[in-house]
């Protein structure tokens, strides 16, 4: 059995204040216990403080990070300052980083072993956009960007390795994939594991679905056969929203 793994992606958004009280409500109104692997993943200056205000109850993660462990890159943030400060996880390649940022497949794969090498759970985004979709192209855009964030990384390395599918026409926009047609991916991403690594590594690896994830939605996708948790956005940034979709892992 897979454990669900619910992420809530902050973005760029709340104050130091509001983070930390948000970060509270979760550990405090979180009801799932063990059953499901929570946390949340906030702006790079505030994770020192939702770190020590998670007090271990829930995860903590960065939304990015660069692939040098130290040098002259101003504004940015390494895999060990993010750990040193109490992250678990980074989030890796999200269609925003992609999209807006150009990074490519090479770019998030070079960040995916570096956050490994710094003991560090790396959440692999994937996904496509609404023209490709309707293209039918969403298999060879996934395929793209799975081999490539993932090239080099070894069986041994994808048992902590999270893989994220994000079509990019849902993120942030209300629409939603339905349960049938995020399942149908997810199964894909699956069968591509399972050839590259072997059927026992693919059975291992969790695959979050993200975008526009919500409490009245989520118990529907989660109990697809091969979505094993979210990526949140939106529904991250109220602790009740956020917990209604943690309960949804459960039902």
């Amino acid at each position: 059995m897979r454990r669900p793994f619910i992420a809530g992606n902050w973005k760029m958004n709340t104050t130091k204040a509001d983070g930390v009280a948000l970060v509270k409500g979760v550990a405090e109104g979180n009801t799932a216990g063990d059953a499901v692997e929570v946390a949340v993943c906030a702006p790079s200056v505030y994770l020192d403080a939702v770190a020590t205000a998670a007090a271990g109850k829930v995860g903590v993660g960065a939304q990015n990070c660069y692939h040098e462990a130290s040098g002259a890159f101003t504004g940015e943030i390494s895999a060990a300052m993010a750990k040193d400060i109490g992250c678990k996880y980074v989030i890796l390649g999200h269609s925003e980083r992609r999209h807006i940022f150009g990074e490519s497949s090479s770019d998030v794969c070079k960040k995916v072993h570096a956050v490994l090498a710094a003991g560090l759970t790396p959440i692999v985004c994937v996904g496509e956009l609404l023209e490709e979709r309707e293209a039918g192209k969403t298999a060879d855009v996934v395929a793209e960007q799975m081999y490539g964030s993932l090239a080099g990384v070894s069986a041994e390395q994808m048992n902590s390795v999270v893989i994220a599918y994000e079509p990019v026409w849902a993120i942030g926009t209300g629409k939603v994939a339905t349960p049938e047609q995020a399942e149908e991916v997810h199964a894909g991403i699956r069968a591509l594991m399972t050839a590259k690594y072997g059927e026992a590594v693919s059975e291992s690896v969790r695959i979050q679905y993200g975008g526009s994830v919500k409490p009245d939605n989520a118990a529907e996708l989660l109990s697809q056969p091969n979505i094993d948790g979210a990526l949140v956005g939106g529904a991250s940034l109220k602790a009740d929203s956020f917990l209604g979709i943690i309960a949804g892992a459960t039902k």
